[in-house]
C-alpha cells in the first residue's frame, strides 16, 4: 500500500470533491466533513512520502500512472522540496477546512456542498501542480487550482463577483501563456517528462525559441503569483474572497507558481545559461519594485484584508529577488520565504476572518481593545507581524537572514538596501495594528455572531488560528533543521558543482 502514497495526496481530496454533493444533499454537513476527512489523508499520505524521501538521503519517489514508465506516461515526483511543500499545502488545507465551518454553519446543502467541493478541488489543484513530474499535466492542476478559487473569491459577496472575473479574465492570460510556452518547448524537445526534457533542451538554450518558452513562463507563473506589476486581480481578491477561504487563497494559492517557476528556471533549464540568466535578471528589477510599491501601497489602506494583499505583494517580491541572486544562499531564503509566509499571511488572514464572523469589521482602526475580546487573536497577529517584519526568533527572521546572506555573497548590495527598506516600512503598518489592538481605547463594535466564553470565536476558528500564530514561532525556532535537513538535500544541481 505504501507504493501507492504518493497519488493518495491527490486521489483522496479529488474524490471527495466529486462525492461531496452527493453526501451533502443526503445531510447537509456529511459532505464537507468527508471532504475534510479526505484532506487529513491527504496530509498523512504528504508526510509519509516525505518522510521516505529523507530516509533515501534525498533521493526522489517516483510514481508511475498505470505503471506506464516516463516518457511516455506521466509520473508524480515527490523530492525534499516538493515533500515539503506538498506536507505545507495540505495542512493549511486541514486547517483552514476546519475554520470555514462555522462561516457556513447556516447555509443550505448547496451552499455547504458547493463551498467545500471547490475547497477540495483547490487542494487537488495545488499539490497536483507540486507533484507532478510532467509540464501538461502541471497545467491541468494549474486550471484545478484556478477554476476552483475563481468559485471560492467569488462566493464571498457582491463585490467579489467582480473581483473573481478580473481574476478570471487575467488569469485565463497566464495559464495560455504557459500553455503556449509548454507548446514551444515540445516543438523542441518532443517530450511533457519534466526530467526528459530537461536533458533534451540542453542542445535549445540558445536558441530564440527557448528564450520565447521562457519568456512566456515567467509571465504565466508571474500573473499567478502576483509578482508586480502582474498583481492586478490580486489586491481584490484577497480582499473580496469568502472569509473562510482566505486565508488559504493568501497563505498558498501564489506561492505554488512561484514554486513551479523555481521547478523550471532552476531544476529543468538551469541558471547557468544566458537566457535564464538574463530572465532572473528581470525578476529581480520586478521584485524590488514589487517589495517598495507594495509596502507603500500596504501603508495607505484602512482596509485590513486590503492592506494584508499589498504586503502580499511585496512578500512575493522578497521570493522574486531571492531567485534573482542565482546564488545557493538567495535560493534557500526564496524557498524558506515560500514556507514562513504562508504561515504568516495565513494566520493575519485567519484572524481578520474571525474579527469579521464576530464584528463585521474589517477597518483596522476599528481595532481598538480587540486584545481584551480576542486575546489569541491578538496574540497571533503580533507574532506574525513581528515575523513579517523580521524580528527573531520568529520565521520571517531568518528568510530574511538568508537573503541578506545572498546579496552579500552576490555582492548585490543593492538588493540587502531594499530589504532593510521594506522591514523599517512593514514595522511603521504592522506597528500601526499593533497600537489599536493592545493601546488605543476599546471600540465600540456590534457583535454580528455573539459568542459567549472566554474564546471570542468558535473552537473550529481559534484552534486554526492557534496553531498558525504557534507555528510562526515553531518555524522560526526550526529554521536551521528546515534548512539542512530538507532544503539543503534538494538544491539544484548548479548549487553542488
Amino acid at each position: 500500500m505504501t507504493q501507492h502514497t504518493p497519488v493518495l495526496i491527490v486521489l483522496l481530496p479529488v474524490s471527495a470533491a466529486l462525492l461531496c454533493m452527493l453526501f451533502s444533499r443526503i445531510q447537509k454537513n456529511l459532505g464537507s466533513w468527508i471532504v475534510i476527512a479526505s484532506i487529513f489523508g491527504a496530509f498523512l499520505s504528504a508526510v509519509n512520502v516525505l518522510q521516505q524521501v529523507l530516509a533515501q538521503g534525498g533521493q526522489a519517489v517516483h510514481y508511475w500512472m498505470g505503471n506506464w514508465q516516463p516518457p511516455l506516461g506521466i509520473e508524480f515526483v515527490i523530492d525534499p522540496l516538493s515533500g515539503m511543500l506538498a506536507v505545507l499545502a495540505t495542512f493549511i488545507s486541514l486547517l483552514v477546512s476546519i475554520y470555514s465551518r462555522p462561516f457556513i454553519k447556516d447555509e443550505d446543502w448547496l451552499h455547504i456542498g458547493g463551498y467545500y467541493t471547490l475547497f477540495g478541488l483547490m487542494t487537488v489543484g495545488m499539490c497536483g501542480m507540486i507533484i507532478t513530474g510532467d509540464v501538461f499535466n502541471l497545467y491541468v492542476f494549474l486550471e484545478v487550482m484556478s477554476l476552483s478559487g475563481y468559485g471560492l473569491i467569488a462566493l464571498g459577496g457582491k463585490k467579489s463577483m467582480l473581483a473573481a472575473f478580473r481574476y478570471l479574465l487575467i488569469g485565463t492570460i497566464g495559464a495560455s501563456l504557459y500553455l503556449l510556452g509548454i507548446g514551444y518547448m515540445y516543438s523542441m524537445t518532443g517530450t511533457l517528462n519534466m526530467a526528459d526534457m530537461a536533458v533534451r533542451a540542453a542542445a535549445h538554450l540558445h536558441s530564440p525559441l527557448f528564450a520565447l518558452a521562457v519568456g512566456c513562463f515567467i509571465i504565466g507563473f508571474g500573473i499567478k503569483m502576483a509578482l508586480f506589476p502582474l498583481h492586478g486581480w490580486q489586491p481584490d481578491a484577497y480582499t473580496y474572497a469568502h472569509p473562510g477561504a482566505a486565508g488559504f487563497i493568501a497563505g498558498i494559492m501564489s506561492k505554488v507558481p512561484a514554486y513551479a517557476m523555481i521547478r523550471f528556471l532552476f531544476y529543468m533549464f538551469g541558471v547557468d545559461n544566458p537566457v535564464v540568466s538574463s530572465a532572473l535578471d528581470v525578476l529581480g528589477v520586478l521584485g524590488v519594485a514589487g517589495i517598495l510599491i507594495g509596502s507603500i501601497m500596504a501603508l495607505a489602506q484602512f482596509d485590513f484584508r486590503r492592506m494584508l494583499a499589498y504586503s502580499s505583494v511585496a512578500q512575493i517580491g522578497y521570493i522574486a529577488i531571492g531567485l534573482a541572486m542565482g546564488n545557493m544562499y538567495g535560493f534557500i531564503g526564496a524557498v524558506l520565504h515560500i514556507v514562513n509566509h504562508a504561515f504568516m499571511k495565513c494566520a493575519l488572514f485567519l484572524v481578520i476572518g474571525g474579527i469579521q464572523y464576530r464584528f463585521g469589521e474589517v477597518n483596522l482602526y476599528r481595532l481598538g481593545g480587540m486584545n481584551k475580546k480576542m486575546a489569541i487573536s491578538s496574540i497571533t497577529v503580533t507574532f506574525a507581524a513581528l515575523s513579517m517584519i523580521g524580528i527573531p526568533p520568529t520565521a520571517g527572521f531568518f528568510s530574511k537572514w538568508y537573503l541578506l546572506l545572498g546579496a552579500y555573497t552576490g555582492a548585490q548590495y543593492f538588493y540587502i538596501a531594499v530589504l532593510v527598506i521594506s522591514s523599517l516600512l512593514n514595522a511603521i503598518y504592522f506597528f500601526r495594528i499593533l497600537e489599536q489592538m493592545f493601546i488605543q481605547r476599546e471600540a465600540s463594535l456590534t457583535e454580528v455572531h455573539k459568542h459567549k466564553g472566554k474564546l471570542g470565536l468558535p473552537v473550529e476558528m481559534v484552534i486554526p488560528i492557534l496553531i498558525t500564530g504557534v507555528g510562526i514561532v515553531v518555524l522560526g525556532f526550526y529554521s536551521v533543521d528546515i534548512v539542512t535537513g530538507i532544503i539543503k538535500l534538494g538544491l539544484p544541481e548548479v548549487f553542488l558543482r
